[in-house]
């Protein structure tokens, strides 16, 4: 117990080093932000009008807005996995561990800086999407449930990218390795409905992490009916985090040893 405020400390502190790096690559965090709310801008004004989501959700807009929250996640925490390996690969891992500063703290201050560039940039979408035509009708609860969704990914995304970024040898590699994470709310319901999919991905799209968070998001965001879909999504993203906590554990006292 004794050792927690020190760790806790050194998180901080290593947050606010790859905050201050991440202004350093400002094409990055901006690349982060705009591929998002340019996909959006892409599918409610160049598709929106072929795609029939049900007289449910209204315009596009309405329907696709989640979906581009989730997939925003998923580019800004990619950029986790480069920074990771550019510090396993640029020796600053030595001088850390030789200040006696354990890989958690190390890790925690990537997740975190991740974070917050992800709130920033989710905030940015949001607002965008508000210009073009969104309109919530959320509850005071359901923006309550919409942020600890949110947040949930955000962590657990950030984390498994931390992970991504010890298991690569390069940045580049780290970089081409998140694209699979990047790609899953495409196989799900962010951008059309499950039902119009053909039955051999209907069952992935289904039963994948990304399909219940947007559920969950788009229900709570116009307030309709969202059954178990929160507690299914907290639940993956729970899963995701302890997976990706303890992976990421175990390869940096791998590539530290």
């Amino acid at each position: 117990m004794s050792d927690a405020p020190g760790a806790l400390t050194h998180a901080a502190v290593l947050s606010g080093r790859s905050l201050r790096v991440s202004r350093r690559n400002i094409d990055a965090v901006i690349t982060s932000m705009m591929l998002p709310i340019m996909l959006m801008l892409i599918f409610v004004y160049f598709f929106g009008g072929a795609i029939d989501t049900g007289a449910d959700h209204g315009p596009y807009v309405m329907y696709v807005v989640p979906g581009v929250l989730l997939l925003c996640a998923g580019f800004g925490s990619a950029t986790t996995a480069v920074a990771v390996s550019e510090d396993m690969k640029g020796g600053i891992i030595d001088r850390f561990r030789s200040l006696d500063v354990g890989g958690t703290p190390v890790l925690a201050g990537h997740v975190v800086a991740s974070t917050v560039r992800n709130l920033v940039s989710t905030t940015l979408v949001f607002g965008v999407a508000v210009l073009i035509g969104f309109r919530p009708a959320a509850t005071g609860a359901g923006w309550l449930a919409v942020a600890a969704v949110l947040l949930a990914y955000i962590l657990a995304l950030s984390w498994i990218s931390a992970a991504i970024g010890l298991l690569a040898r390069t940045p580049e590699a780290a970089g081409g390795f998140t694209f699979f994470m990047s790609f899953l709310p495409y196989p799900s319901s962010a951008f059309v409905p499950i039902d119009s999919m053909p039955g051999w991905l209907r069952g992935f799209a289904d039963h994948q992490p990304i399909t219940p968070a947007i559920e969950s998001l788009r229900g709570l965001l116009l307030n309709q009916p969202v059954g178990n879909a929160p507690w299914v999504a907290l639940a993956w993203a729970a899963g995701i985090l302890l997976v990706a906590v303890g992976l990421s554990g175990m390869l940096f006292r791998l590539r530290t040893r």
